[in-house]
C-alpha cells in the first residue's frame, strides 16, 4: 500500500493514477473540500483528513509500505512542509515503512533565509536522511504543469508576463515525468538513499519560455517585464496587515530572482538511473493544449 499526500495535486495526482495503472493499492490522503472523485474513480482508497492533526497523520499511515509526500504548503510552511513532513517521517518509522519519497525543491541547499518554503524543506530532508529510512529525496525544477494557465492565456492573447531577469537559466520538468520517478524511485536501487535533483532536458533561459509559446501557437510573442521591484514593493505593503502573506511572498520572490537549473551531468544521470529520456517543455505543452 502506498499513502500519497498531497494526491490531488497537480504531482500527486499523477503519482496516483501511475500507481493505479500498475495496479498498485494507493491511499491518498485528501482534505474533504479537495476534488477527489477521479482518483476514487482510479480505484485509490480515499483518506480524508488534515496535515495539520498529527492524529489524522497516524491514522493514515497504519499498514503502508510506502510513503509518498507530495503535497505544498501554500503560505504555511512551518505547519505544513515542516510539521507534517517530520510526523509523517516518525510515522514511517513507527510503521516500518520499506522507503520514503520526499519531494523537495531545487536549490533547497543554498541557504535562502528569505524564502520558508526552502528552509523547511531542507530541515526536512536533514531528518529524513537521520531517520533510518530508506529514502528519495527529489529536488525539482520548476514544473510544465505550472506554466499550462501561461501557455493558455498566451494562445488567446500573445502576452506573456516575466518578472525579472529574462536571461535567468531554468530546467523545467515534465511533471509526468517527475511522476514517473517518484513512482520508479521505490524499486530503482540507484536512487535509494538519494539526494537527486530533477529537470527537463534542456536547460533554457526564461526568457526562452515565451518564444517556446511563440513557436508552439505561431505567435509574435509581447513580452511584459516588471522588474522585481514591483514584488519588493508588494511584500511591503502585504506586510502591513499580513505577515504570512508576506512571508510567503519571500519564497515567490526568491524563485523569480534566482536560477534553477539542472547541470547536463545531473540530467544524464537521471536518465541513466531511471532508464528513460526526459521530455521536452514543447512536447509537453503540445500533448496537454492539444496543439
Amino acid at each position: 500500500m502506498f499513502l500519497v499526500t498531497g494526491a490531488t495535486g497537480d504531482i500527486g495526482r499523477r503519482v496516483v493514477r501511475l500507481l493505479r495503472t500498475q495496479d498498485m493499492s494507493v491511499r491518498s490522503f485528501v482534505r474533504l473540500t479537495s476534488r477527489y472523485s477521479e482518483l476514487e474513480h482510479r480505484g485509490s482508497d480515499i483518506f480524508i483528513g488534515d496535515l495539520q492533526e498529527e492524529k489524522d497523520i497516524q491514522k493514515a499511515c497504519q499498514g503502508v509500505q510506502y510513503i509518498i509526500s507530495a503535497h505544498g504548503s501554500g503560505s504555511n510552511a512551518l505547519s505544513l512542509d515542516y510539521r507534517a513532513n517530520i510526523e509523517l517521517i516518525d510515522q514511517a518509522k513507527a510503521n516500518k515503512v520499506e522507503h520514503f519519497v520526499f519531494i523537495s525543491v531545487l536549490g533547497v541547499d543554498r541557504g535562502y533565509e528569505d524564502a520558508p518554503v526552502f528552509k523547511a524543506k531542507r530541515a526536512v530532508e536533514r531528518y529524513l536522511q537521520a531517520s533510518g529510512l530508506n529514502y528519495t529525496i527529489l529536488r525539482p525544477a520548476g514544473l510544465a504543469s505550472n506554466l499550462l494557465p501561461l501557455a493558455e492565456r498566451f494562445r488567446e492573447t500573445g502576452l506573456y508576463l516575466l518578472i525579472g531577469d529574462p536571461k535567468n537559466r531554468t530546467s523545467i520538468v515534465s511533471t509526468d515525468d517527475l511522476a514517473k520517478i517518484v513512482v520508479d524511485s521505490v524499486t530503482v536501487s540507484a536512487a535509494r538513499n538519494k539526494i537527486l535533483p530533477v529537470g527537463g532536458p534542456s536547460i533554457l533561459l526564461r526568457g526562452d519560455i515565451p518564444r517556446i509559446f511563440g513557436r508552439i501557437f505561431n505567435k509574435e510573442p509581447v513580452l511584459i517585464n516588471p522588474p522585481l521591484l514591483l514584488v519588493d514593493g508588494l511584500r511591503g505593503a502585504l506586510g502591513l496587515f499580513n505577515s504570512e502573506g508576506q512571508k510567503a511572498l519571500g519564497t515567490f520572490r526568491t524563485l523569480l530572482a534566482n536560477e534553477f537549473f539542472c547541470k547536463t551531468e545531473e540530467i544524464a544521470n537521471l536518465e541513466a538511473i531511471y532508464n528513460f529520456k526526459l521530455e521536452s517543455l514543447e512536447s509537453f505543452i503540445k500533448r496537454y493544449l492539444a496543439v
